[in-house]
């Protein structure tokens, strides 16, 4: 850039007041006042018009969209952790670098997925329901009865920064940790989690009380849980999902939950979100949340922050810290 001009930076949604207002300050900034996610006419606006486009994990910039940038766009840089929404190898083709907001959410989601382990078993928001509804009668032997947290298996799928965040989590409330990943943790990270490593993903799904999973995006992880893995479960088992909503089949999950084969389950994301199958909606045995596992004031402030520091470095002239690299390139 020229000395004394600043990047053009076009954000899709709103942002933290304070990062929009810093946002300002630094750069010739344009924001969504209405904060209506942009169409698909105008997201191509944008990066036709932008030095820097600032997206976020709900807008999806295939690359149709990526060869509609203007010349000057040289950088996207994405307000979330994810960037499967982001067609990388179009982006690099176009010489536009890509950055993203990783390890900023690791707590609020697990804090998330721990509140799904609890909220499902003890059948929580259905007793609240209950109660708001004017149905209670008061406390009685056999009412709403649950199944106790202390001494069950809890088998993580993906065991990255959030999935160990989870087992020291669970750790705390009696539970064994149980892990599926690709690569086996080293022993050090083992002994502290006391967890114990599956090869074998259907193997571990056979045995555990709970399933947690916190694997990445990827076509693999496309449907990871099917109908067949899921058939797998115990009937008395749990399916926690806080990761990707399509590494679930979501319609076959219905149809286990509905005929009793699966315990419950606990969903903070959906396979086509934000449609959620509407039976889920009515099954008393799955708390179901509105994507919400990161929706905290310090962390979307925290994502906002390295979006602040990812485009200023980009300025300066280095290369930003969380510049995303394209698995391909």
């Amino acid at each position: 850039m020229k000395p004394g001009i600043k990047l053009k930076v076009i954000v899709t949604r709103r942002l933290p007041r304070e990062i929009e207002a810093r946002m300002m300050e630094l750069f010739d900034t344009r924001l969504n006042e209405d904060d209506r996610p942009l169409d698909r006419e105008a997201l191509a606006q944008a990066v036709a018009e932008a030095d820097v486009f600032v997206p976020t994990v709900t807008d999806t910039i295939d690359g149709d969209l990526i060869g509609q940038a203007g010349p000057d766009l040289k950088l996207i840089a994405s307000f979330g952790t994810g960037v499967d929404h982001i067609d990388l190898a179009a982006a690099r083709e176009r010489g536009i670098l890509v950055t993203n907001t990783p390890g900023v959410l690791t707590e609020d989601t697990a804090d998330m997925t721990m509140a799904l382990i609890l909220a499902v078993p003890r059948r929580l928001s259905e007793g609240e329901r209950l109660l708001r509804g004017g149905d209670w009668q008061g406390w009685a032997p056999t009412t709403m009865l649950g199944h106790r947290i202390w001494g069950k298996r809890l088998g993580i799928i993906g065991m990255g920064r959030i999935g160990q965040a989870v087992a020291r989590r669970a750790r705390g409330f009696g539970i064994s940790i149980h892990y599926h990943n690709r690569n086996r943790l080293d022993g050090e990270t083992e002994a502290e989690l006391e967890a114990t490593w599956w090869q074998s993903l259907d193997q571990m799904l056979a045995h555990m009380d709970f399933v947690s999973i916190h694997c990445p995006s990827t076509p693999a992880t496309y449907h990871l849980l099917s109908a067949r893995r899921l058939s797998l479960l115990r009937p008395q088992a749990y399916v926690i999902n806080t990761s990707r909503g399509h590494a679930i089949d979501e319609a076959a999950l219905v149809r286990l939950l509905e005929a009793g084969r699966i315990g419950g389950a606990g969903l903070d994301v959906y396979e086509n979100e934000p449609v959620v199958t509407p039976k889920l909606l009515t099954l008393d045995n799955v708390v179901a949340l509105p994507h919400i596992g990161s929706a905290t004031i310090e962390g979307r402030r925290d994502m906002g922050e390295k979006v602040l520091i990812n485009i200023q470095t980009f300025a300066d002239g280095h290369n930003p810290p969380d510049r995303v690299i394209d698995p391909a390139g």
